[in-house]
């Protein structure tokens, strides 16, 4: 197993990838993603067959909630997606959400497969 960071734009990742990966781990962005389908499309797309994408992002609090050393932390209050908002973007594009966690004390996980095309 190879294992190996790649900083570029996600969108691009079709291009990047010379072969398919077995995961894509995506962690406090996907709610500033200005197109998300096209993201979950680019990730499906690198991903081989029974593949997963996993998503950490915020619990839709207020910001001011959600507070580290006295202080807000995160995205704005109206970015921030509950895990049904993720699967609703990330579903069609060809996931299925296999399950979710809670990754304390402000965020989730939600951990998709690739379905068959």
């Amino acid at each position: 197993m190879v294992a190996a960071w790649l900083c570029a734009d996600a969108r691009d990742l079709p291009h990047l990838l010379p072969h398919p990966v077995d995961h894509v781990l995506m962690a406090n962005t996907f709610h500033g993603v200005p197109d998300q389908p096209s993201l979950a499309r680019a990730v499906r797309a690198v991903l081989r067959p029974g593949g997963r994408f996993a998503i950490v992002n915020w619990h839709r609090v207020p910001r001011e909630r959600t507070t580290v050393l006295g202080q807000p932390r995160g995205p704005e209050t109206r970015l921030r997606m509950p895990p049904e908002a993720t699967a609703a973007v990330v579903e069609p594009e060809g996931f299925r959400l296999a399950w979710t966690a809670e990754v304390s004390p402000y965020h989730y996980g939600a951990v998709f497969e690739a379905t068959p095309p």
